[in-house]
Order: C-alpha cells, then sequence, then structure tokens
C-alpha cells in the first residue's frame, strides 16, 4: 500500500446550501490537507485522514462568510479544525467506490457516507525555477456526500412563511482531491509536504 499527501492549492471542499427556499449557495474550505493510503490493485484497504482549516471558510460575500464562521454556524473560534479520517467499504465500478468517513464538525463526530470516483494516475516533472528535481507521481479523487447539518451543530435557521426555512437542512458535499506519492515529495526535498496528523 502506497501513502500520498493532499496538495493542498488542488484540493477543495465544497459545499450547498439552498438559501431561501428558491436559489443555491455555494462555498468552500481550500486549505485542506490529509493522506490516503491507496492503491488500485488493492483499493479496499484504502484508508484516508485530515484537517480542513475552518476558519478559511469562502462563498465569496465577507458578510456571509463572518455569519458562517460565527457560533450560529462553524463557531471557528471554538472549533478552528474540521476533521475526518474513513475507509473504501465498496467498489462499485472499475474507478467507483463507497467509502465511509467519520467527520467531525464542532467536536461533534458522525458517519458520512461518500461516493468516490477515482481519476487516475499521473508523473508530472517537479521544477523549481529552471531546475527540474525530479518526479512527482499524482493521483486524484472526485468525492460527493450529503450531509445534515444539524448533527453537527451547525443549526442557525430562520422560518419562513408558508413552512419554509432560510438555509435547508440538507448540505451537498464536493471534494476534490489532488495526492502526491510520499516517496517522491522526499526524493524532491520535500519531506516537510508529507502530511503527518
Amino acid at each position: 500500500m502506497r501513502s500520498w499527501s493532499f496538495e493542498p492549492g488542488h484540493t477543495a471542499a465544497a459545499f450547498t446550501a439552498r438559501h431561501m427556499m428558491v436559489t443555491w449557495v455555494r462555498g468552500a474550505f481550500k486549505d485542506v490537507h490529509g493522506r490516503v493510503d491507496f492503491d488500485l490493485s488493492d483499493c479496499l484497504t484504502t484508508s484516508f485522514e485530515g484537517a480542513i482549516d475552518a476558519t478559511k471558510l469562502w462563498t465569496g460575500e465577507p458578510n456571509r462568510d463572518a455569519h458562517l464562521r460565527s457560533a450560529d454556524f462553524f463557531d471557528v473560534d471554538a472549533h478552528p479544525e474540521i476533521r475526518f479520517s474513513g475507509r473504501f467499504t465498496e467498489r462499485v465500478g472499475d474507478l467507483a467506490f463507497k467509502a465511509a468517513a467519520e467527520l467531525t464538525i464542532r467536536g461533534r463526530t458522525n458517519e458520512v457516507p461518500l461516493d468516490v470516483t477515482y481519476l487516475g494516475q499521473w508523473t508530472t516533472p517537479y521544477w523549481e525555477g529552471d531546475e527540474n528535481k525530479g518526479e512527482m507521481t499524482r493521483i486524484g479523487f472526485a468525492i460527493g456526500g450529503r450531509v445534515n447539518r444539524h448533527e453537527f451543530g451547525v443549526s442557525w435557521n430562520d422560518e419562513l412563511p408558508g413552512g419554509g426555512v432560510v438555509v435547508s437542512n440538507w448540505i451537498d458535499l464536493a471534494i476534490d482531491v489532488e495526492a502526491i506519492l510520499d516517496d517522491d515529495l522526499r526524493a524532491v526535498g520535500l519531506a516537510d509536504a508529507v502530511y503527518s496528523p
């Protein structure tokens, strides 16, 4: 089994919530660090773990972002990190898997089912300035899921006339992961980039 560290610049956890019953608000966490132990030939032993900097939540609207960071939602002053760990549970296609993740938000942990698509592996050069320092082997995953935010205490809401709510209870997740082989990170002098919890 080979170990891979997330490349934070190309890894993101996005979320979508319905607003005022009529439209969608999308946001993302870009500072996602983690690791995955993965080998396609032994894929059902895959495991993963990591952390997200909740303080860097972004939806593109500063006032909304401040509200989402407040105690009404993510309470990032008290809970600056979102943590996750999990494993693949089933292979459902050549490159498609089911996974289960233990997700911790605001100190509450719940299991979240995920749909995972493996996007493949590619070897790329690693350049520092004009010098090629070696090769980087990269893999990628596209991940989808859905959570009930109230299970994590992200529970602020208000009612609308006619039985509606300001913010949907269910939140859709879309996670893009790019990971680099730990051995390659070390070989090009980037041992500090190898994820360690």
